[in-house]
């Protein structure tokens, strides 16, 4: 066991100068490990922060964005909702012109109908005037004037009817005071109270509206 022992002594003899020599630099390399360490903590305190800063900055630009959006939705809601008032406003001026004309066309010719209905009275009071049995062969004349003025009254109130014009004459019709106008009220025996029993004056209609009312006398209770 002596020998063993003083074998390990004389290995370890020769690297006994190594060893301290050793331990005199291990400081030194231990300040310099410890500043490595130190500074490859703050490179990565200064990359997290560097994150933070950038993780920060995208939301701060996100929700300005996200602000700067909801305007323009704002403004795009706005415009669309103007441009929808604006199409309406366009189409009930069409539509408003566009009955307008038609109405001008169906009712453009009113003043010269009136204008024809006074040739019309004078053409039906004509043909009642001439007594019925003064027509005869023996009065070529009259029969034939006669013949004249019933074939101009038809013909009249062919061209009344072709332009939407037609005649009013309710005898025994409800009294409508958009059609009629009475001229006075009388009891009638037989006859419903409220109906027409004698028309004074032919009334006329232009496409369903009233040109010239009838002019009639009106049924009353007794």
């Amino acid at each position: 066991m002596a020998a063993v022992a003083q074998c390990v002594r004389g290995a370890l003899r020769p690297r006994l100068p190594l060893l301290s020599v050793a331990l005199r630099t291990s400081p030194r390399l231990l300040c310099a490990a410890t500043q490595q360490k130190n500074t490859g903590q703050n490179l990565e305190e200064d990359q997290s922060q560097s994150q933070n800063e950038q993780k920060v900055e995208p939301s701060s630009a996100e929700k300005l964005l996200a602000e700067e959006k909801a305007k323009l939705e704002e403004q795009l809601k706005e415009v669309t909702e103007k441009y929808k008032r604006a199409l309406a406003d366009a189409e009930n001026v069409r539509q408003r012109s566009q009955k307008l004309v038609e109405e001008a066309k169906l009712y453009g010719i009113q003043s010269f109908c009136k204008d024809l209905l006074e040739v019309a009275d004078i053409l039906e009071k004509a043909t009642e005037s001439v007594p019925k049995e003064e027509i005869k062969d023996e009065n070529p004349h009259l029969k034939s004037l006669y013949e004249g003025l019933v074939m101009t009254e038809v013909q009249i109130q062919k061209v009344f009817k072709k332009h939407g014009l037609l005649r009013l004459n309710p005898v025994g019709a409800k009294f409508d005071p958009y059609e009629h106008e009475a001229l006075f009220h009388t009891p009638v025996e037989g006859q419903e109270p409220g109906t027409i029993a004698l028309v004074s004056k032919i009334g006329y209609k232009l496409h369903g509206r009233t040109l010239r009312p009838a002019l009639v006398g009106v049924v009353k209770d007794a």
